[in-house]
């Protein structure tokens, strides 16, 4: 008589997380420990409960990106310049301060031969304008994160910054 499962074990979650993470499930099985990893990820894959527990965890990291490019927008947006102006007016900046500066709206840094610092910042009227683009997919019920990567890859055809 055979045991009825009641719920995966530790291993069956790592195999899901890790099959979510590369869509091979060879390499997810192995990972996770198994010994025969091609079998043993093509048996898993067959089981309901496993396939579930495959699309939670796929549906939540969907949810996350979402949120980690809104958030991301809205650093762009309305994010502090003050360690950029700091790292303009600094002659030999170490290594370990530059770490520690939040850099995350320059877009790029440029150093001329004659030692001026030129530094070009991300558009935050740009980032505003995907962020309003975003809420009003979200109203209309499309991912405003595949929206923004699809609105980012045309901006990149097009040559434009964000």
């Amino acid at each position: 008589m055979r045991k009825k499962r009641t719920g995966l074990t530790s291993k069956e979650k790592q195999f899901c997380s890790f099959y979510v993470s590369s869509g091979n499930q060879k390499e997810a099985a192995s990972l996770s420990g198994y010994r025969q990893p091609g079998k043993s990820g093509a048996d898993l894959l067959t089981r309901d409960d496993i396939n579930e527990e495959i699309e939670r965890i796929y549906q939540s990291r969907t949810k996350n990106y979402k949120q980690r490019a809104r958030a991301g927008y809205e650093r762009l947006a309305f994010g502090n310049v003050s360690d950029a102006v700091r790292l303009m007016f600094e002659e030999n900046p170490l290594e370990k301060e530059l770490g520690a500066y939040d850099l995350f709206n320059v877009a790029e840094i440029k150093k001329p031969k004659d030692g001026a610092m030129e530094i070009k910042f991300f558009d935050r009227i740009k980032a505003l304008e995907k962020l309003e683009a975003a809420d009003s997919r979200e109203e209309k019920g499309v991912s405003d994160f595949y929206g923004a990567l699809m609105g980012g890859t045309k901006n990149q055809e097009e040559g434009e910054d964000i």
